[in-house]
């Protein structure tokens, strides 16, 4: 079953009025966070605070992950077990750059018990990671690891890496493409990075758009203001989703049963273009479905 990951909202575990209004917010996902928005005197409050959030609910049908600090910090290992324990739809680990870092995640999780539904994302934060990423996604065919699929990382690539984050992108899109071709190799997904400057509307939604173009599934956000844009570019257009019907249909008629091609307003329309129709009807019935 396809699930909606159009916009998946950081919010700070420290901040306890963030977590109440993330209950209302629109985002497909929501990541408690434990990393990078909560300093290191705070990662207690945040644990204790994430658990308490998750377990009182109410968070509706929207899917909710947690960010853990990445393997080599002192705070992972009380950050898997509150997650563990806390059952939350998905963990989110920075830093991923090898299989061994997986099967370290895997192995923490299956050791503390955690049940088999939480999932395991990896951030694609290091150039490691990104000339791995085959061998990273392939590791997914291991059930003991849980992988479900890459957040591209571009603000810690592009500090290691010293590409300039520039708008376009252009630097880094043969790096996002490899991610790409490595998640979809392994029928994962791929969600992109965030867009930093949440005061400049139009290069969110540029951004947002090239993201799409490209093949991600969805984007990670750092605002709520960056939500309702985010869902509109990342959800099929009506007259996208009519189009993808009308080719469904064409290929049900009997006189097409057996063709591989049919003519179709003017073009030529073979069979994949009707497996991404329906892929087209799915995201669309699957974003209806999420009710916001």
């Amino acid at each position: 079953m396809i699930r909606p990951r159009r916009s998946l909202l950081f919010m700070p575990g420290s901040n306890a009025r963030a977590l109440e209004k993330a209950r209302n917010l629109p985002a497909d996902v929501l990541i408690l966070d434990l990393e990078d928005s909560v300093a290191p005197d705070a990662k207690a409050v945040a644990r204790d605070q994430i658990a308490q959030a998750i377990a009182a609910g109410g968070f509706g049908k929207r899917e909710i992950w947690v960010r853990t600090n990445s393997l080599d910090t002192t705070w992972w290992t009380d950050d898997v077990a509150m997650a563990g324990q806390a059952r939350p739809d998905g963990i989110l680990v920075p830093k991923v750059s090898s299989v061994a870092d997986l099967n370290a995640i895997g192995d923490r999780l299956a050791a503390i018990g955690a049940d088999s539904s939480i999932r395991v994302w990896a951030m694609i934060e290091t150039a490691r990671a990104v000339l791995d990423a085959d061998a990273l996604a392939g590791a997914s065919r291991d059930p003991k690891t849980r992988l479900a699929g890459f957040v591209f990382g571009p603000n810690d690539i592009a500090r290691e890496t010293r590409i300039r984050m520039l708008p376009g992108r252009a630097a880094m899109i043969p790096m996002i493409t490899q991610c790409i071709l490595a998640t979809r190799a392994h029928g994962l997904e791929i969600l992109d990075g965030p867009y930093s400057d949440f005061s400049n509307v139009d290069g969110f939604s540029q951004e947002c758009a090239q993201g799409r173009d490209l093949g991600f599934d969805g984007k990670t956000l750092i605002h709520p203001g960056q939500i309702e844009a985010c869902n509109a570019i990342f959800t099929p257009p009506a007259e996208e989703i009519a189009y993808a019907r009308k080719v469904i249909a064409a290929f049900e008629l009997p006189e097409n049963a057996s063709r591989g091609a049919i003519r179709l307003d003017g073009q030529m329309v073979e069979r994949l273009h009707a497996e991404m129709a329906r892929r087209t009807i799915a995201i669309a019935d699957a974003v209806a479905a999420m009710g916001h």
